[in-house]
């Protein structure tokens, strides 16, 4: 049996969105990639960050012309796509690399630090330095409760450490990673 790849979404709905709802604040691999998706489009529009993604989604649901971009790694994706089917519309996938993972401190050089923050998708990368991982919304909210010393260390993009003064202890590099738009279902 043969399979052929097919666009399940029109290119209308594509065109109208001018829109992003995505994961910040600044400095998250969401916003990047919000961004990127933008320009790969050959179009201007506005990004617009928010604590998680369940908060965004109800801008989303609001408002034509709007999209929902998430990591494939997102906690509970499934659960904000599956529970607004009637609202949402998949858009588009696309892979992308990250801005460079880092392990970031204040403290320049520890083996082991007493708590890193971390977003839940990474924060696998933070198991070798630490029992104690503290969770929070964003790779960059990380970072902001690194330097305000909430936490010894976090897993962070690179440009969240370098906006927060935070020193680089470990270079994971960029990862590829996969992103979905999902866009206002106008077809209700």
């Amino acid at each position: 049996m043969t399979y052929a790849l097919q666009s399940s979404t029109s290119s209308s709905v594509l065109e109208r969105i001018h829109t992003i709802c995505t994961l910040g604040p600044e400095n998250t691999n969401c916003e990047l990639a919000a961004r990127f998706w933008f320009e790969r489009m050959g179009k201007s529009g506005t990004v617009l960050l928010y604590p998680t993604l369940e908060e965004a989604i109800i801008d989303v649901k609001a408002q034509d012309g709007t999209a929902l971009l998430g990591c494939v790694v997102y906690p509970d994706l499934h659960k904000i796509v599956f529970s607004n089917l009637d609202k949402l519309v998949l858009a588009d996938c696309f892979i992308m690399p990250t801005y460079r993972m880092v392990l970031a401190s204040k403290i320049r050089s520890l083996s082991i630090y007493p708590s890193i923050a971390s977003h839940p998708a990474p924060s696998g990368l933070a198991a070798p330095f630490t029992a104690n991982i503290q969770l929070v919304n964003s790779n960059a909210q990380a970072a902001i409760d690194c330097a305000a010393g909430v936490n010894e260390a976090c897993i962070t993009t690179i440009t969240a450490a370098e906006r927060h003064g935070l020193h680089i202890i470990h270079d994971f590099g960029k990862i590829p990673m996969g992103f979905t738009i999902h866009a206002h279902n106008t077809t209700e």
